[in-house]
């Protein structure tokens, strides 16, 4: 639907909006903030940002409105198909008065409270379409007018994020060029006076008549010597190449892409919180982790749709392996399953694995580790 005609008081509204969604600086910030304004503006009880994956689903959800008690009861969050699909699809804003009468939505979760109204609009950055903004529970339902205020805060919210992630990629920039100025610095002048040092204490101790001074003179030069070595070493580790660096969303994606292949079962990969910055000791346990219980998953549960989906918070790693399959009795767990390589796994990292199952109604593995 196209923008429709706002009024003086929706523009003095949205340009409030758009100065508090412009002010923040954090990507995760920034969609907090586009959902919580979408709210203020329409006056919804709950809202949410979908971050759309290459593979068309959801891989980051961002919502407000629930207690942390009922998201926890809900369990994983949406992937993106019924009616949040439906805007992914149609690449345009949705609204209806009732949910459960569109002929795209396909119900809730168990413990989900009850929503009716719905408003809907695809975010775009630059020509592709980046997420979907949801709201739902107008007391009054959602008009034409609040569709034209919501869509014109998604292209505003598009700029924004769009500048957010430039942001993002120009202070790793310019991290990696102060890395490399200060190790520029090292080499080239202070690596290069120890070394006039050193040669000068080793000539010296050429010279010098008295052999326990010689010796003395001839140890500092090792030591200076060592501390070159120390030096050059730290400006290995200061200067990784470009190469190096890596992304854990990459690289589990191609594994999952790589190991689901041969079979039947649709697997989705979700991240959350801030993973692009994951340490390489992490993303080297996150990928043997999920190799381990997805090929169990995709082995031996005969399931449709599996998810995997890492977490980051604050001091904790969760990587979660959910499957809709046949399910098993924990108590019962073999070695065949594999799951106890994840245990000893998680338990040498100092991090915890729980396994959650029941014949017939799939299985969660979740692996949560200290960071």
């Amino acid at each position: 639907m196209a923008q429709g005609r706002l009024d003086p008081a929706d523009v003095t509204r949205l340009v409030d909006a758009a100065a508090r969604v412009a002010g923040a600086a954090e990507l995760t910030s920034l969609l907090e903030e586009i959902v919580h304004t979408a709210m203020d503006l329409t006056g919804a009880r709950y809202g949410a940002l979908g971050v759309l994956g290459s593979h068309g689903f959801l891989t980051e959800f961002v919502h407000a409105g629930l207690d942390p008690a009922t998201v926890a009861a809900i369990g994983p969050p949406p992937s993106g198909h019924g009616l949040l699909g439906t805007i992914t699809r149609l690449e345009s804003g949705v609204i209806t008065d009732e949910i459960g009468s569109h002929p795209d939505s396909v119900g809730f979760p168990e413990h989900h409270p009850p929503m009716h109204s719905f408003l809907g609009v695809p975010i775009r950055v630059g020509p592709a379409v980046y997420g979907n903004l949801y709201l739902t529970e107008k007391e009054s339902g959602f008009t034409d007018e609040d569709l034209g205020l919501i869509e014109s805060l998604a292209t505003i919210s598009g700029s924004a994020i769009a500048t957010a992630r430039l942001s993002r990629r120009l202070r790793t920039v310019a991290i990696v060029e102060d890395r490399e100025r200060i190790a520029r610095d090292l080499h080239d002048a202070i690596i290069q006076d120890i070394f006039a040092v050193g040669l000068g204490l080793q000539a010296a101790a050429e010279r010098e008549a008295d052999p326990e001074l010689a010796g003395e003179l001839r140890e500092a030069a090792s030591r200076l010597d060592e501390s070159i070595t120390s030096l050059r070493r730290f400006i290995f580790d200061l200067r990784p190449p470009v190469w190096a660096q890596r992304r854990v969303r990459d690289e589990l994606t191609d594994l999952v892409e790589s190991l689901s292949e041969p079979h039947d079962a649709h697997v989705e990969v979700l991240f959350r919180g801030e993973v692009d910055d994951l340490p390489d000791r992490l993303v080297d346990e996150v990928l043997p982790i999920v190799r381990e219980s997805l090929s169990n998953a995709l082995r031996h549960a005969d399931a449709e749709h599996i998810t995997v989906m890492v977490n980051r918070r604050a001091n904790q790693l969760l990587v979660r392996t959910t499957d809709d399959g046949n399910g098993f009795d924990p108590a019962a767990l073999t070695e065949g399953l594999g799951l106890s390589n994840l245990r000893a796994r998680a338990s040498g990292l100092g991090g915890v694995l729980e396994i959650v199952s029941d014949a017939g109604f799939g299985t969660t593995v979740e692996v949560a580790i200290p960071t």
